[in-house]
């Protein structure tokens, strides 16, 4: 049974995009800069040419992966989802009960997962403590820095 990777439109876009880039891009731009490596001659000591193929295992592993992920892609359009409990796609706008100040975090993929853009991994502890919540419960999360607790004040499907 193959495992589904949840992930936003957005996100699988992204990764889409990257995949393309790779295949028909940086694909061809690394076997050129291969060829031209080769053309300078002894392989054995040609820096240049050790670092395209570094490049190249690189890339090729990146797109193995990518192909992997876009294939088993599950996306979740949060703009047609509703409810009055957290889930996958969620938008969660919290405050921070010792400090009060408040955040907002939109639960995605773990490919796509980008704090300082505001959306965080379905797999993080953040995320694992909201699933299930309601507007109005609290959760206590063990950070790196010590326990926090949060406030759901509001959930946005968008």
């Amino acid at each position: 049974m193959v495992e589904k990777v949840p992930m936003t439109r957005a996100g699988a876009d992204k990764l889409r995009e990257e995949l393309r880039w790779r295949q028909q891009e940086e694909r061809p731009r690394i076997i050129q800069a291969i060829s031209e490596a080769r053309a300078h001659g002894d392989l054995s000591e040609n820096a240049e040419y050790h670092a395209a193929k570094e490049a190249q295992s690189y890339n090729e592993g990146r797109i193995s992966e990518l192909e992997d992920i876009t294939t088993r892609a599950e996306v979740v359009d949060p703009a047609k989802m509703t409810g009055d409990k957290v889930r996958f796609g969620a938008t969660v706008k919290l405050v921070d009960e010792d400090t009060e100040e408040e955040k907002i975090y939109q639960i995605v993929g773990d490919q796509e997962a980008d704090v300082k853009e505001g959306r965080i991994s379905i797999s993080s502890p953040i995320s694992r403590a909201l699933i299930g919540k309601e507007v109005g419960d609290s959760i206590e999360v063990n950070a790196p820095g010590g326990s926090r607790a949060y406030e759901v004040l509001e959930i946005l499907w968008r």
